[in-house]
């Protein structure tokens, strides 16, 4: 927020607001979208595609926006937006192609259609901020290699606890402390829940069961540790993490762990379940200079060898612009891949399913994702669960038992299947 608040009012001022666009109107979006309209001046969200443009026009609404046309090509949609009109439409590829938009937000929590969606804003040139942890953390890498070609910035956004982690990890790594270990705290996590259990809780927050579903699981908390693995070169120490659970404050779950393994293993990242603050997130960080630890003991970060730095909150959707005003103003990213993944997110079965299962979406009621090593991964053939969706089993899987490609028969002709192939080779290279 520090510099990006001043440069965004700059903006303002000069009447040069930044274009936005937005893909999708879900729950986030409408969050997103109600920001940016009534909170961030020196940025406009012009055009929203959404599936059903009713979603679009809610969004909007929501938001106090009322002049709204809607449009079905990349033309169209520069003609309303010189007009001063905000823009609905289903297509989103008009949104990627628009010349009077900078940047593109994805907020549709799906992997194949937003993976073809990103690429096609690449192509033409527009920065793009995700708040995505399932794609990042499936096709992430080569889509950063995709970034990277065209020229423009490729990053998860800032405000849910990927993001959060790592500026609090960027701000204790510039404190000269060593991160060794990354986390985020949990209130709850059962791997067994499914729409159903969650229809009470989704249905009194207006949320997608689905979506809360992989909340509960473990299935996005394994994304987004996964992401700020392959975002900072850390690990995990164990399949599926420690995921300790904790009733105590973050600062004393530094018993839980030991500072030398951790740094052989090169930091890792884990969560906690029932810690305070809650929900949060915290980095544990050790330092080789004792002048230096003699001051982190009189600021009251206690004597090591591990000192605790935590945020007690993730603000999701009000951090999002900023995150679009970071890429677009000063080519900063919030978090994406160093290179190749570190961690990935595995397929486990949620119950014993039989031979022909076609396996459902995430959070639903055949599987929960589990983190694990990369090159586990690879070399087990391990299928990740951000490609399990639609796949068709060949064998009767057990509960609890960890799929792998061979025991699955895949869609044809998908888009995720082919940047799993080409990320594989681009960095086996």
């Amino acid at each position: 927020m520090i510099i990006v608040d001043r440069a965004l009012q700059e903006r303002e001022a000069a009447g040069t607001p930044i274009h936005v666009g937005m893909i999708g109107a879900g729950f986030m979006g409408r969050g997103i979208a109600n920001q940016i309209v009534n909170s961030t001046p020196g940025m406009r969200l012009v055009a929203i595609a959404n599936r059903h443009p009713d979603g679009a026009r809610r969004a909007y609404a929501e938001a106090g926006v009322d002049d709204v046309a809607a449009v079905d090509s990349a033309g169209a949609l520069d003609r309303e937006v010189a007009a001063g009109r905000s823009v609905i439409t289903d297509d989103p590829y008009a949104l990627c192609q628009a010349g009077s938009i900078e940047a593109v937000i994805e907020v549709t929590g799906t992997i194949e259609y937003a993976a073809g969606v990103v690429l096609a804003a690449f192509e033409h040139g527009k920065h793009v901020v995700i708040m995505n942890a399932e794609l990042d953390g499936t096709v992430g890498s080569i889509l950063k290699v995709e970034a990277n070609k065209a020229g423009v910035i490729y990053t998860v956004s800032d405000g849910d606890q990927p993001g959060v982690q790592l500026n609090l990890y960027r701000f204790v790594r510039q404190l000269g402390l060593r991160p060794v270990l990354c986390g985020n705290i949990k209130g709850l996590q059962d791997p067994y829940r499914n729409p159903t259990t969650q229809e009470g809780f989704a249905k009194r927050w207006g949320q997608n069961p689905r979506m809360v579903t992989s909340f509960a699981d473990g299935t996005k908390i394994s994304f987004e540790q996964a992401i700020v693995a392959n975002a900072t070169g850390m690990t995990v120490a164990r399949r599926g993490m420690s995921g300790h659970e904790f009733k105590g404050h973050v600062d004393e779950a530094t018993s839980l762990y030991d500072a030398d393994e951790l740094g052989a293993l090169g930091g890792v990242v884990d969560y906690l379940v029932g810690a305070l603050p809650c929900p949060g997130v915290f980095v544990y960080g050790t330092h080789d200079d004792p002048k230096q630890r003699h001051y982190l003991n009189l600021y009251k970060l206690g004597e090591g060898p591990l000192y605790s730095f935590y945020v007690p909150y993730h603000l999701c959707h009000f951090e999002v612009p900023m995150t679009v005003a970071r890429a677009v103003l000063f080519g900063d990213v919030a978090l994406q891949p160093l290179g190749a993944a570190q961690v990935e997110v595995l397929t486990t079965a949620k119950t014993d399913l039989p031979a022909g299962t076609v396996l459902d979406a995430l959070g639903g009621y055949h599987t929960y994702g589990e983190a694990e090593r990369a090159d586990v991964t690879q070399q087990q053939a391990l299928l990740p669960i951000g490609v399990a969706e639609g796949c068709r089993l060949l064998r009767d899987v057990a509960k609890d038992d960890v799929l792998g490609y061979a025991d699955v028969e895949l869609p044809p002709g998908r888009l995720c299947d082919s940047l799993r192939d080409r990320q594989r080779a681009h960095f086996a290279n």
